[in-house]
C-alpha cells in the first residue's frame, strides 16, 4: 500500500501565507513596542543593564529558597506535626475514660504544643477557599493523609498565627489546634527584607558611580554642541571621567583647535585675495570713469558691477560666517534693519512680529544672520512684488519666515536650489547676474547656528523660505 499526499489547495496556500505575513507583522510592532519602551537616555539605560542582572539572579535566588528551603522545611514541620496527631489518635482509641481523655489532652497541650479538643460526632464543616500561596496546605494535607489515614478537615485562613485541623473518628470529631509556626517556615520576612534592602543599596551605588561616569558624557555633548552652534566654548571645559571619554574629549579639543586654525587661515586668506581683486575693480571703475560716455562704456561698467556684484558673493561663501563669534543679539532690532534696508529694492515689504513685553535676546552671529535673512529677502524681491518678514518663537527654535506671491519654485526641485551655481530653467532664473550663491550661503549660516533653511509654498502663492535656528 503506497501512501497518497495531495499538493496544498490554493486556499490552504492564501491561509498560510496570510499567517505568514499577520505574524510577521505581529512580529515587526512587538520589536517596535519594545524598541520604543526602552529608555533611550544613557544614564537609563546603564542602570537597566546594571538593575536587570540583579533582579534577575535575586529572582532565580528567591525561587530556589522557595523551592527548596520554604517547600523542604514546612514539609518536615508537617510531618511533625502530622505524627502528633497521629499519635495522639492512637492513644484515644486505646483509652476508654474520660480521666484518661483528660491527661491525653494534658499531654498534647503540655509536651506537644497542640491544643485538642474532643467534639461530638458529625460531619467536618465544609472545605474553605485554598489560599493564593498554598504550600502549607498542600504538605499538611498530603502528610495528615499519609499519617492519620482518616477524613480531615484543616483551615490555615481562619486564625493568623493558628492551624485549625479536625479529624473524623468513629465516635468524636477530634480538633486540634497547632501554632503557624509548627507547621510552616514563616521566616519569609526576613529574608524579603534582606533582598529589598540589598537591592536598594546596590542600586543607590550605581545611580551615584554612574551619575559620575555620565556627567563627564554630558558636559562633552554640551561643548560640542556649543561649538557647533558657534557659541562661545566652556571655559572650564576639560578632559574628565573614564579613560575612553577623556580620549574622546582630548580628541574633540584638538579637533576643535585644527578647525578654529582653519577658519583663521582661510578667513586671512580670503581677507588678501578680497581686498586684491576689489582694488583691481577699483582701477577698472576710475579707467572707465575717464573714457567718454558710450554704450561700450556703459557696457563695460554693467560688466564690472556685475563682477563686484558676484565677487562678494563668492568671498561670502567661501568664507561663511568669517569665524565670527556668536553674542546676544536683539531680534527684532536686527529685523528691523534688514527691512529698513530692503526699501532700497522699491519692493513693498512688510515685517510683521509679535509684540511682547520684552525683546527676544539670542545669542547669534549677528552679521552673518543678518545676511542669512537679507539673501532671502533678496532672493523674494528677485521674483515677487509682496514681501512679508515674520518672526516667531515655536518650541526651543526660532523661525524666520520670508513669503513672496512671486512663481514659487517645484517641490522636487527645493532641495537642489541649494547646491552652489545650480540653476534652474524657469521664472525665477530670468536674473542673469544671479550667482546662484543666496541660498547657499543663508544655508551654511544657518547651519554653523545649529539650524537651517527650508522652503515651501507661500500662502500668497508664492515660496516660503524659513531659516530656524535652536533658542
Amino acid at each position: 500500500m503506497v501512501a497518497r499526499f495531495d499538493a496544498p489547495t490554493e486556499k490552504a496556500k492564501t491561509r498560510l501565507k496570510a499567517w505568514r505575513v499577520g505574524y510577521a507583522k505581529a512580529g515587526a510592532a512587538a520589536s517596535s513596542w519594545f524598541a520604543e519602551a526602552l529608555p533611550k537616555g544613557l544614564f537609563a539605560r546603564a542602570l537597566l543593564i546594571i538593575i536587570t542582572p540583579i533582579v534577575v539572579l535575586e529572582g532565580v535566588i528567591a525561587f530556589v529558597f522557595m523551592e527548596r528551603h520554604w517547600q523542604s522545611v514546612t514539609r518536615r514541620l508537617s510531618e511533625a506535626t502530622a505524627r502528633n496527631i497521629a499519635a495522639l489518635i492512637e492513644l484515644y482509641d486505646t483509652n476508654k475514660d474520660m480521666t484518661a481523655n483528660t491527661r491525653l489532652i494534658e499531654l498534647a497541650r503540655d509536651k506537644l504544643n497542640l491544643t485538642m479538643q474532643i467534639l461530638p460526632p458529625g460531619d467536618l464543616p465544609a472545605p474553605t477557599p485554598k489560599p493564593f500561596f498554598d504550600l502549607l496546605d498542600r504538605a499538611l494535607s498530603k502528610e495528615i493523609s499519609r499519617n492519620v489515614q482518616r477524613p480531615f478537615w484543616i483551615d490555615t485562613l481562619g486564625e493568623e498565627r493558628l492551624v485549625e485541623i479536625r479529624v473524623k473518628h468513629d465516635n468524636a470529631i477530634l480538633r486540634f489546634i497547632a501554632t503557624r509556626t509548627q507547621t510552616y517556615a514563616s521566616n519569609s520576612h526576613i529574608f524579603l527584607l534582606w533582598m529589598i534592602g540589598t537591592s536598594i543599596i546596590l542600586l543607590t551605588v550605581a545611580i551615584l558611580f554612574l551619575r559620575n561616569q555620565i556627567r563627564p558624557i554630558l558636559r562633552l555633548a554640551d561643548a560640542a554642541d556649543a561649538f557647533g552652534k558657534g557659541r562661545p566654548f566652556p571655559d572650564d571645559f576639560r578632559p574628565r571621567g573614564a579613560r575612553e571619554v577623556r580620549q574622546a574629549s582630548q580628541s574633540f579639543i584638538e579637533m576643535r583647535d585644527r578647525i578654529t586654525q582653519h577658519v583663521e587661515q582661510r578667513t586671512t586668506m580670503l581677507a588678501g585675495v578680497s581686498h586684491d581683486l576689489r582694488t583691481i575693480l577699483t582701477r577698472f571703475k576710475l579707467e572707465l570713469a575717464f573714457l567718454p560716455e558710450s554704450a561700450e562704456t556703459r557696457s563695460l561698467r554693467s560688466d564690472v558691477n556685475e563682477m563686484q556684484h558676484m565677487l562678494e558673493d563668492y568671498l561670502a561663501f567661501a568664507r561663511g560666517d568669517g569665524g565670527e563669534e556668536a553674542r546676544p543679539t536683539n531680534l527684532r532690532t536686527l529685523l528691523e534693519e534688514v527691512h529698513e534696508e530692503a526699501q532700497t529694492y522699491g519692493t513693498p515689504i512688510e515685517l510683521k512680529m509679535r509684540r511682547s513685553k520684552q525683546d527676544l535676546v539670542l545669542p547669534l552671529k549677528r552679521n552673518a544672520f543678518k545676511r542669512a535673512v537679507t539673501n532671502l529677502v533678496s532672493n523674494a524681491v528677485r521674483y515677487g512684488d509682496r514681501i512679508i518678514i515674520r518672526a516667531a518663537t515655536e518650541g526651543n527654535s526660532l523661525r524666520v519666515e520670508i513669503d513672496d506671491n512671486g512663481p514659487g519654485i517645484p517641490a522636487t526641485e527645493r532641495e537642489n536650489v541649494f547646491r552652489p551655481f545650480y540653476r534652474i530653467d524657469k521664472s525665477r532664473n530670468q536674473d542673469t547676474a544671479n550667482s546662484g550663491l543666496g541660498l547657499a550661503i543663508a544655508r551654511d549660516i544657518a547651519k554653523s547656528h545649529g539650524g537651517s533653511v527650508t522652503l515651501g509654498e507661500s500662502s500668497m502663492g508664492g515660496l516660503r523660505a524659513i531659516i530656524s535656528v535652536p533658542l
